[in-house]
């Protein structure tokens, strides 16, 4: 079974674009996270699963949010998934998510994302997605990557279409988003893509610019 070349954690997942840094959540963000996370809830809720009621909330209870950090070590330590809160100097803007990673023969996994609305529409999320394509084919040598998208999510969509990522299909009653189970365009980006791709991307999104 195929996995990463080396072991990517501590100071190793912090990740960095041509703007943003990327880097792994921790117990002293909950504040910053917390602000984010309730200004944010009518812009984000609406594209997310339900929180179990029974479950604290972790945008309100710090022990909440204190246990969602260790859950998320134990799957960077397990290779099962690695999670980066976005940084705009030391500003948490977002949350970018290299979620499901299978190994074996298909080497895959797939990325969510979300964003403070006061940071939309300055392309970050699309330099924070071409910093996972990097960290997920250079790095940890995965195949293949997934974004799956509501069709009326526009705002996530200007997101892979900014990099121009292939549209490969929609998915019917994929996720169950908001209580409802939504279809799903499913975008995807392979090696072979990235091989291709890569200095194209990397000069525009991952090299600072003079003015930077």
């Amino acid at each position: 079974m195929r996995g990463p070349r080396s072991s990517p954690r501590g100071s190793h997942l912090n990740l960095r674009g041509a703007r943003v840094s990327l880097r792994p959540l921790t117990d002293t963000d909950f504040n910053a996270w917390s602000e984010i996370r309730q200004r944010n809830a009518d812009w984000l809720l609406p594209w997310e699963p339900l929180r179990p009621p029974y479950l604290p909330d972790p945008a309100t209870d710090r022990g909440a949010f204190v246990t969602r950090c260790r859950a998320r070590e134990r799957e960077t330590i397990a290779d099962h998934a690695y999670p980066f809160g976005i940084f705009l100097g030391a500003t948490l803007i977002g949350e970018i998510n290299l979620n499901n990673i299978v190994r074996g023969a298909l080497q895959t996994g797939t990325v969510g994302y979300w964003i403070d609305r006061q940071h939309a529409g300055h392309a970050y999320m699309s330099e924070s997605l071409v910093v996972v394509c990097d960290f997920a084919f250079e790095r940890l040598d995965l195949h293949r990557l997934e974004i799956c998208i509501v069709p009326r999510n526009v705002n996530s969509r200007r997101v892979v279409d900014k990099l121009s990522l292939r549209l490969e299909g929609t998915a019917e009653r994929y996720l169950q988003i908001a209580g409802t189970w939504e279809d799903h365009l499913r975008y995807a980006i392979t090696l072979e893509e990235w091989t291709e791709r890569r200095d194209e991307l990397t000069k525009r999104w991952l090299v600072p610019s003079p003015t930077n």
